[in-house]
C-alpha cells in the first residue's frame, strides 16, 4: 500500500469516526426554576417516602455538573435572558428574547439544526410563546410582545410546537400558520387526529392558556407534560425519522416554586422526570445516535432542606396528604370569602384535614393552631389581610400561612418568592455528553451542542 492511499484511508476513517460522533437525535430538557435543592428534594421524596431505590432518571445520567445563570445586566436572570443563553449561546438583558444585549438578533440551535435538515419540536407545560420556548424561535426586545412572538412561531416552520396556549393566536397568526403548513390541535383528544407535517398542540380551548395545570390538582381532560413529550417524539419520528431536535420545558416547576409550594414543586419535578424518561427509553434504543441534556434556566425560591418543625420519621411524607396546590387552595379561600355562607374555624379545620391531612395525619401543635386560627379570623371574619403577590399569582393570606406550616412540617424553607442566583444542575447522557462535565456557564450549553454536531 503506497503512502498516499494509506493517508486517504486514515483520513476517511477519521471522517467516519467524526461523523459517528454527531448525534442524529438531540433532546434538551429545561426545568424552569429547577435549582439543585428542588431536584434533591424530589429525589429524597422517592427514596424516603416511596422507598423507591431507583433514582430520578436525570440523576442516573453519567454526567452531572452545574451551570451559572447570570444575565448580561443582572446577577439574577429572568427566564427570557436565560432562555436566550441556553437557546442561542448569547448573554442578553433580562426581558429580551433571541437578541444579544445590543438588540442584535441571535440564532438558536433549534433554527440552525432546522436549516441542517433536523426536524424540530418545542414543548412546554406553560404557554407555547412564553420566554423559554420563545427563545428558540423569536427575536424581540421584550418577552411580552406576543403578537410578534406568535408570528415568529408561525414563520419558524418547526414540525411541532406544544404548550398550554398562545397569547396572541389571532386570525393573522392562524392564517400564517396555515400557509406554512402548520395545523393547530386542541386537547388530548385531538392527539390521535394529528396528521399535518407541522403541528401545534395546545390545551383545550376552554382551559387556561398560561399553564396546562398542576398534576396535584387532578384536572381532567388536560394535557400532561409526559403526554406532550411522547406525542412530539412520535410526531418527529414520523415526519423526520433520520434526525431531530426536541426542547421540552417543565414550566410549571417555576410556577410552584414562585408560590413556595414545596409539595407541588416536588410533584412537578417528578412529572418532568417522567417526560425525561420517555427520551431516555428512546436513547436506550439508539445509544450511539442520541444526546440528552437536562438543565434549568435559573433557580426559583432559594429552597433548602432543614429540620422539620414536627416529629415525623419521614417529614416529606407530609406531601402525601396534599391534594391541592397553593394556587388551587388560595382560589378556594377567595371563593369562600365571596360566598354568602359564614365559615367557622371548625369548618376550616375540616377542610384542612381533608385537603392537607392537617390535624389528622399531620399533627399541629397548640401554638401552630392558634397562629392559623388568628389568621383565619383576620382573613375571613375581620377581612383585614392582604394577598401575597408573586410573579404568577396573588395568594390569599390564610393560604400563605397554611403553606408556611406545611413546608415547615416537611422541613423545607424558601428564601424568596422570586429567582435566586444559585447555580443550576446539568445532566447529560449520550453522544458528546462528556463535553458538559464541567462547571458550565449557560451560554456554554449550546456551544457544546454546536461543537458536537459540527456547527
Amino acid at each position: 500500500m503506497n503512502k498516499r492511499l494509506y493517508l486517504v484511508i486514515i483520513g476517511l476513517c477519521a471522517l467516519l469516526s467524526a461523523m459517528a460522533q454527531q448525534p442524529k437525535y438531540i433532546f434538551v430538557f429545561i426545568g424552569d426554576g429547577m435549582g439543585i435543592a428542588p431536584v434533591q428534594a424530589a429525589e429524597a421524596y422517592n427514596r424516603e417516602v416511596l422507598a423507591d431505590g431507583t433514582s430520578l432518571t436525570m440523576l442516573q445520567f453519567p454526567v452531572a455538573s452545574m451551570c451559572q445563570t447570570y444575565s448580561a445586566n443582572a446577577p439574577i436572570t429572568d427566564s427570557a435572558a436565560a432562555g436566550t443563553a441556553i437557546a442561542c449561546g448569547s448573554k442578553t438583558r433580562n426581558g429580551m428574547l433571541g437578541m444579544d444585549a445590543d438588540t442584535v438578533a441571535v440564532t438558536s440551535i433549534a433554527a440552525q439544526l432546522h436549516e441542517m435538515g433536523y426536524g424540530v419540536g418545542i414543548c412546554t407545560s406553560v404557554s407555547a410563546d412564553d420566554a423559554t420556548p420563545g427563545a428558540f424561535y423569536t427575536h424581540v426586545p421584550y418577552r411580552k410582545q406576543y403578537d410578534q412572538i406568535d408570528l415568529d412561531a408561525a414563520r419558524s416552520g418547526y414540525e411541532f410546537i406544544a404548550g398550554a396556549g398562545m397569547h396572541s393566536l389571532t386570525d393573522e397568526t392562524l392564517a400564517l400558520m396555515h400557509r406554512n403548513g402548520m395545523e393547530v390541535y386542541y386537547g388530548p383528544e385531538a392527539i390521535p387526529t394529528i396528521n399535518a407535517r407541522r403541528a401545534v398542540l395546545l390545551s383545550p380551548q376552554d382551559a387556561p392558556d398560561w399553564n396546562i395545570g398542576y398534576l396535584i390538582d387532578g384536572h381532567q381532560g388536560r394535557l400532561t407534560l409526559p403526554q406532550i413529550t411522547e406525542t412530539c417524539l412520535r410526531h418527529l419520528q414520523s415526519v423526520s425519522p433520520e434526525r431531530f431536535f426536541m426542547m421540552v420545558e417543565g414550566g410549571s416547576i417555576d410556577h410552584a416554586l414562585h408560590a413556595n409550594d414545596g409539595g407541588t414543586a416536588i410533584s412537578e419535578i417528578r412529572n418532568f422526570d417522567r417526560a425525561i424518561n420517555i427520551a431516555y427509553q428512546f436513547y436506550l434504543e439508539h445509544p450511539t445516535e442520541t444526546l440528552i441534556v437536562v438543565t434549568a434556566d435559573h433557580d426559583t425560591g432559594g429552597m433548602s432542606r432543614c429540620h422539620s418543625s414536627i416529629s415525623l420519621p419521614c417529614p416529606l411524607s407530609v406531601f402525601d396528604h396534599q391534594h391541592a396546590s397553593k394556587e388551587e387552595f388560595s382560589e378556594r379561600c377567595k371563593a369562600m370569602l365571596r360566598d354568602r355562607r359564614i365559615y367557622t374555624w371548625d369548618d376550616m379545620k375540616q377542610i384542612l384535614a381533608e385537603t392537607f391531612g392537617l390535624f389528622e395525619s399531620i399533627p399541629v401543635s397548640t401554638e401552630a393552631e392558634q397562629t392559623l386560627q388568628d389568621m383565619f379570623t383576620a382573613t375571613f371574619e375581620q377581612r383585614n389581610t392582604a394577598d401575597q403577590q408573586t410573579l404568577y399569582a396573588n395568594f390569599n393570606a390564610f393560604a400563605v400561612e397554611v403553606f408556611r406550616l406545611i413546608n415547615d412540617a416537611a422541613g423545607l424553607r424558601f428564601t424568596t418568592t422570586s429567582h435566586s442566583g444559585n447555580p443550576v444542575p446539568v445532566f447529560a447522557v449520550g453522544v458528546g455528553a462528556w463535553r458538559f462535565a464541567q462547571f458550565n456557564n449557560n451560554i456554554d450549553l449550546p456551544y457544546h451542542i454546536r461543537q458536537i454536531v459540527g456547527l
